[in-house]
């Protein structure tokens, strides 16, 4: 289960900062170990010598480790600042870890064999793809079903903290001093509301309510699927219940000027180059005069050029057919074509970060 009880009561203060480091420090480790011993299962089984994968140099691995650093002392100085409770960066559910990670394992001939055959649009026949847009109906990362069936729901989030290392979390967590910042500038009397673009599983929106206990959170997003983890996931929580509604974020089912705050992570690297616009239109739509948009996604080229041939093996490992044309998409430019003002860019670890104000 979630943690609950206030760690910051029975423990001082720097044992806890070395606790959280070694913690993070233990997720990186077994991720490297896992991606590593995995990598020569698949080349034994499923070998693929056609993909040729760029070299990834000693420098460009002391940069990695440098950004990993730096994402987890800022997470650490975010939560002693208060703006979320030292006890999230501890939140682990072991029983929840050790039947994702087994189902990880199973998976694993299915989307080795799609990858070797190049078959990003394989799905069982009663899996109904109707309603989704052309974009969607693939195998995102070749795992089995894509984003449409409570099998991928269930492994989804371990297998993103994976590849990132461990810092997913982290990196989420990233949006929320920016959304706490500009929020204090909204009218104290309106009643806050915030949604979560494409909130899949409810990670963010998990963070979004430690941040935020007591105002209104809803969440969107194009999977049932991924939409009832994340009811499994919240209904932990206290506090209200977020709203969370199957819809597509090109097209959001609320009224104009509803939200104070939107946010949206890890979504637009998966979305081909028009739609990223009409997101971002939808999102100041939707958003009240003086609310905040805040983007997390991966880094890009002119950001991290140091880090290209990273960015150039990504969608080769991981079927990503829209990563190549992100990575050097200009948001600042969209984001000042739809409306948005007062726009910062940061990057936090392998992630880009836009906040702007309608």
């Amino acid at each position: 289960m979630l943690s609950t009880f206030d760690l910051t009561k029975f423990i001082p203060e720097e044992l806890l900062k070395n606790a959280y480091e070694t913690w993070q420090q233990t997720k990186a480790g077994f991720s490297l170990a896992h991606k590593n011993f995995s990598t020569e299962i698949k080349k034994v089984f499923f070998p693929n010598n056609a993909i040729q994968y760029k070299e990834i140099t000693p420098e460009t691995f002391q940069n990695l480790q440098g950004r990993f650093q730096t994402i987890i002392e800022e997470d650490w100085r975010d939560a002693q600042r208060g703006i979320y409770p030292v006890n999230v960066l501890f939140e682990a559910d072991w029983q929840e870890f050790l039947q994702s990670y087994v189902k990880i394992w199973l998976d694993y001939p299915q989307t080795w064999q799609r990858m070797q055959q190049q078959k990003p649009q394989d799905f069982r026949e009663d899996v109904n793809l109707e309603s989704y847009p052309q974009y969607y109906r693939r195998n995102f990362h070749y795992q089995t079903d894509g984003y449409l069936s409570d099998y991928s729901a269930n492994i989804y989030d371990l297998q993103v903290d994976i590849l990132f290392n461990g810092i997913a979390d982290a990196m989420r967590r990233r949006i929320l001093k920016p959304m706490v910042e500009r929020l204090k500038n909204v009218d104290k009397n309106s009643d806050l509301k915030i949604l979560d673009c494409a909130c899949g599983t409810g990670r963010t929106l998990q963070f979004l309510r430690a941040t935020f206990p007591d105002i209104s959170l809803y969440g969107v997003d194009l999977s049932s699927a991924y939409l009832r983890k994340a009811n499994q996931l919240l209904s932990q929580l206290p506090h209200e219940l977020p709203q969370l509604i199957k819809g597509n974020i090109e097209n959001l089912p609320y009224q104009d000027n509803y939200f104070q705050g939107i946010s949206n992570v890890f979504v637009f690297h998966e979305l081909p180059n028009p739609i990223r616009q009409k997101v971002i239109e939808e999102s100041f739509r939707v958003l009240q005069s003086g609310g905040v948009f805040v983007i997390c996604d991966s880094i890009q080229l002119s950001d991290s050029p140091e880090l290209e041939a990273m960015m150039a093996n990504f969608p080769l490992a991981f079927h990503e057919p829209f990563y190549h044309d992100y990575i050097k998409d200009d948001i600042e430019l969209r984001l000042n074509n739809a409306g948005f003002k007062d726009i910062e860019v940061k990057t936090y670890g392998f992630s880009k970060y836009w906040i702007a104000t309608k």
